[in-house]
């Protein structure tokens, strides 16, 4: 390693979230240009004596760097910084969603795409749109009514949505990141009593069919303002659910 290697790598500290917080140092430095194209990385071991994580949060964050396409690995040779380490597409991967800090940088980047698609949606639905949200919708309901997630369905039902706005690049958007937008693992469901689980599914049925019912009456801002609730609902249970994991 050179000592350029190596002054690049004394910048890293400790991440409060090492998984994440270690790949995004990295990120940082690639889109940067302090590690440039081509440039190979320290050793695992290098990288764990620098930062002090152990050896899985490194492969961790490394893997995610590769599946980004930011870095790609020779054998017996190392990592290096891929060629062309700009990514050619935004995705979410598993591993992007290892805390309850980064299911929320999602919900955010929800916000801002679907309180824009419902209003959209609510101008220029079509009938066909409206049976398949309803019909999204009815699966959801099922699922909710039987215990399960409804991850699956809740997905479906959102994507509906973004497909309602006859704009192709919301689906497409969507379709990109797949049911990681409906991150389940975080759901703590199996934590809940009955009360609570029912609760919770009544909560999700509400505000769901508020959203369907503003978009189905062509309601731009009533549409809008029930996804913004929705979703700012779901971010406050995520942010329950940290506070109390750290104060436990």
């Amino acid at each position: 390693m050179t000592d350029r290697d190596n002054a690049v790598f004394n910048t890293i500290r400790q991440p409060p979230n090492l998984r994440s917080g270690l790949a995004d140092t990295l990120m940082a430095q690639i889109e940067s240009g302090d590690l440039k194209p081509g440039q190979r990385l320290p050793t695992e071991q290098a990288i764990m004596r620098t930062t002090g994580v152990s050896r899985t949060i490194v492969r961790e964050a490394l893997a995610t760097l590769r599946a980004k396409g930011l870095i790609t690995t020779r054998q017996g040779l190392g990592a290096f910084v891929s060629n062309d380490p700009n990514p050619r597409s935004f995705s979410i991967i598993p591993n992007d969603l290892q805390s309850i800090d980064e299911i929320l940088r999602v919900l955010e980047l929800r916000m801002g795409v679907e309180y824009e698609a419902a209003g959209l949606a609510a101008l220029r639905r079509t009938p066909e749109d409206l049976d398949r949200m309803q019909d999204r919708l009815d699966a959801l309901d099922k699922a909710l009514e039987e215990g399960g997630y409804g991850a699956q369905e809740d997905y479906a039902f959102h994507r509906s949505i973004l497909v309602a706005t006859q704009n192709s690049y919301y689906g497409r958007l969507f379709d990109t990141f797949g049911d990681l937008m409906v991150p389940r693992q975080w759901a703590r469901l199996d934590k809940m009593t009955a009360a609570e689980r029912k609760r919770h599914a009544a909560r999700m049925r509400r505000e769901h069919h508020a959203i369907f019912a503003a978009i189905r009456d062509g309601e731009e801002a009533a549409a809008r303002r029930a996804i913004r609730t929705h979703l700012s609902k779901s971010a406050a249970r995520f942010e329950e659910l940290r506070d109390a994991s750290t104060s436990s």
